[in-house]
């Protein structure tokens, strides 16, 4: 249960991201409505992660959480901000979901 806990974190990262990256865009209040959006999902993230942490290693449900976070941001920026898909970055975007899927296997818990 706690590596969906986890991969719930990393989702949340992600939250909090694209929020900076929609602030980053917004003027006038929306970016007082961005930044709030950020500041919850930070929170959430970081209690996941601390729940997460109670039973998963913490070096590997770091690792996890920061891959989750990294992946889902790509993906939020190649759709959502129109960042680049070369082929450089979805190749070492494969590789660290690559990564992410041999901790899990690798790990006893």
């Amino acid at each position: 249960m706690n590596w969906v806990i986890l991969v719930i974190a990393g989702l949340f990262e992600v939250g909090f991201a694209s929020c900076l990256g929609k602030a980053k865009e917004s003027s006038g209040t929306d970016v007082t409505l961005w930044m709030g959006g950020f500041f919850l999902c930070l929170s959430i993230s970081m209690v996941l992660l601390y729940k997460a942490t109670q039973t998963l290693p913490i070096g590997t449900a770091y690792a996890v959480w920061t891959g989750v976070g990294a992946i889902g941001t790509v993906i939020v920026g190649i759709l959502v901000f129109k960042e680049p898909a070369d082929f450089w970055r979805i190749f070492f975007l494969t590789t660290l979901i690559g990564s992410i899927i041999g901790l899990k296997v690798v790990s006893s818990n």
